[in-house]
């Protein structure tokens, strides 16, 4: 069931593309459709978790962990931090209007090794602290 999930899900990035049947997703898309399907997963097992859906649960976590095992490694926090200092230092930024280019540019350096979410966390965090 996972694979067919998986399979569809890159086929229609395929069709989106405009891609023909026989043209291949380069891996940075393949990475990207993974961890879409991968935050899916995450999402719902949250609702499973609050309905006590437990038979749910842990077949989620069991195929988030499948589609995990196919994905790069994620940053530790010490080195998406210095890639986000840097960023920061490089860009300048003075309002939180600057937040969505450091965003941008912190994401594109990182290459799917780390979670937006937590990118976002450690861009507020660093962006507040310089600000004072």
């Amino acid at each position: 069931m996972l694979l067919q999930v998986l399979l569809s899900a890159l086929k229609n990035e395929q069709i989106d593309k405009g891609l023909s049947r026989t043209d291949d997703l380069d891996d940075e898309v393949v990475v990207h459709v993974l961890r879409k399907q991968s935050k899916q997963l995450r999402d719902a097992l949250v609702d499973f978790e609050r309905g006590g859906r437990n038979d749910l649960v842990e077949k989620s976590r069991q195929e988030i962990a499948i589609i995990e095992s196919y994905l790069p490694a994620q940053m530790v926090d010490e080195e998406l931090s210095s890639v986000v200092k840097n960023v920061i230092e490089e860009l300048h930024p003075t309002t939180n209007s600057d937040f969505g280019r450091v965003m941008g540019e912190v994401m594109k350096r990182v290459k799917g090794k780390a979670d937006g979410g937590k990118v976002r966390a450690m861009i507020e965090g660093l962006m507040n602290m310089s600000s004072h």
